[in-house]
């Protein structure tokens, strides 16, 4: 534990609706929701608005239109969060060179190891003057906690949502822990939480009380230890500027369950295809393949594969997970499907060119000793898939809150598609709320387009935190405890 509150913890409100609001006019103020779209869809944020009426993360998008019908449903727009992020992280960069970033909208920062800050006074200013700087760069809100430990910071971070700053003075923490939620503490979830309650114990006060080798007994003796003395407040986990990641992958879960062979094939080539892009996207390569399926029964199963060195060619990878396809069942259709990388490094190894060659081969062998000769002596090939009905294609040629632009109009988004049809209201994040306008989804003058800034002329922050900006004053803004704003 610090003597000064001077671990950051930055956690921006809403991002990925708050981002949208701001780049749709006619959004705000009003519920949003952004995630899958599908039956099988699932909330990734909820605006406030939205979760005033119900609506939270993690939630089943279905179940999310039941409670509220009126919100706008939106498809996540990654290439904006990132742009966004990046914006933020760099701002945090000139406080500290010690940031760790947890998401892309989440982060601590040492502000004593930038000296930036020593104690109470010059930490709540550096935070409120990263509100102000976050929120004139991006236009957006961001909550601060401030403690001397990373455990507390995220709790003062959670109690001041939405916009507002809290910091724990040093010597107050059991008094403001010992009433909490057991829930509040790093590491325990919703079946420890449980396995606690059933114990008897539900607020961090119990745990402090119960000691540590009590805790032990229930949760084991790591678990049990590091219990216990984040119950007493104590953390002395230090702000770690780099995390490697431990693996890249993606995945997508299907509306309808996918039964045609040659149809899962495409999808694994293509997931295997965006998963190299994310590798390439961190300079990272990768030694193992992993492909995830998901099966109708909600079965999952996993297979992977070594390959003799780090790759990131998307040939290899494609033709790795394809070859793991084959040792899975799809007979009763597939729901979900996953490709990533792990055992990541920093270089590739230049024989797997070789070695996808060798893979090509012996595939090509094995299918030819595999397959049945036709009729009239040739192979037969495999068989068609079932085109794609007009719906599902445009939902994925215009998704629900994507950028367009349109030579007469110009930008846009997309408010909704199908029978054909494609309608989008035109205005930018600096107007006012726009009009409606609909077409035909294979109108020629109606082109996708890129995310426009959330801010037009951000100011130039290239001196700051030597000139922090005003505080901004208000209601929102809280001290000395774990109180709301």
């Amino acid at each position: 534990m610090r003597p000064a509150p001077t671990i950051l913890h930055l956690d921006m409100d809403a991002f990925y609706a708050s981002a949208e609001q701001a780049a749709k006019p006619s959004l705000r103020g009003k519920a949003v929701v952004v995630g899958g779209l599908g039956p099988r869809g699932v909330v990734a944020t909820a605006s406030y608005e939205a979760r005033r009426l119900g609506v939270h993360s993690a939630m089943p998008t279905a179940q999310a239109r039941r409670l509220a019908p009126n919100a706008a449903y939106l498809v996540p727009r990654f290439s904006l969060y990132r742009t966004v992020s990046e914006q933020v992280m760099g701002l945090l960069g000139r406080l500290s060179p010690l940031v760790e970033p947890l998401s892309l909208d989440e982060a601590f920062v040492d502000l004593e190891a930038g000296g930036t800050a020593d104690d109470a006074a010059s930490a709540r200013a550096t935070g409120e003057g990263l509100r102000a700087a976050i929120h004139a760069v991006t236009g957006l809100s961001g909550s601060v906690g401030l403690a001397g430990s990373k455990m507390l910071a995220k709790i003062a971070s959670e109690q001041a949502k939405p916009d507002g700053l809290v910091l724990i003075e040093p010597g107050t923490e059991r008094d403001l822990l010992a009433p909490l939620s057991v829930r509040v503490l790093p590491g325990v979830g919703p079946a420890t939480g449980d396995h606690l309650r059933r114990a008897g114990m539900t607020t961090v006060h119990d745990l402090a009380e119960a000691g540590e080798a009590e805790l032990v007994r229930l949760v084991g003796k790591a678990h049990g230890h590091g219990l216990h003395r984040m119950a007493l407040g104590l953390d002395d986990r230090p702000v770690v500027a780099e995390r490697d990641a431990k693996s890249v992958s993606v995945e997508d879960t299907f509306d309808v369950d996918l039964h045609d062979r040659v149809r899962v094939r495409a999808e694994v080539e293509r997931l295997a295809v965006r998963c190299v892009e994310r590798l390439r996207a961190a300079d990272r390569s990768g030694r193992t393949v992993v492909l995830k399926v998901r099966r109708y029964d909600f079965s999952t199963l996993t297979r992977s594969e070594t390959l003799r060195g780090p790759t990131d060619d998307p040939t290899v990878v494609r033709e790795a997970a394809g070859r793991l396809l084959e040792s899975v069942d799809t007979t009763g259709g597939v729901r979900l499907l996953g490709v990533g990388v792990t055992g990541l490094a920093d270089f590739t190894q230049e024989d797997l060119f070789a070695q996808a060659a060798d893979a090509r081969e012996l595939a090509r062998r094995a299918v030819e000793e595999r397959e049945p000769a036709g009729e009239d002596g040739g192979r037969e090939s495999a068989p068609e898939p079932e085109p794609e009905s007009p719906e599902p294609l445009a939902a994925r040629r215009w998704p629900a809150g994507h950028d367009v632009h349109h030579e007469v109009h110009g930008h846009g988004w997309v408010q909704g598609s199908g029978i054909g049809r494609v309608t989008v209201r035109f205005e930018q994040p600096w107007s006012a709320p726009g009009r409606v306008q609909t077409f035909r989804v294979d109108d020629p003058r109606l082109l996708p387009a890129d995310p426009l800034p959330l801010v037009r002329e951000p100011p130039d922050y290239s001196s700051w935190p030597a000139s922090l900006p005003k505080s901004r004053s208000g209601p929102d803004s809280a001290a000395g405890g774990l109180s709301s704003p």
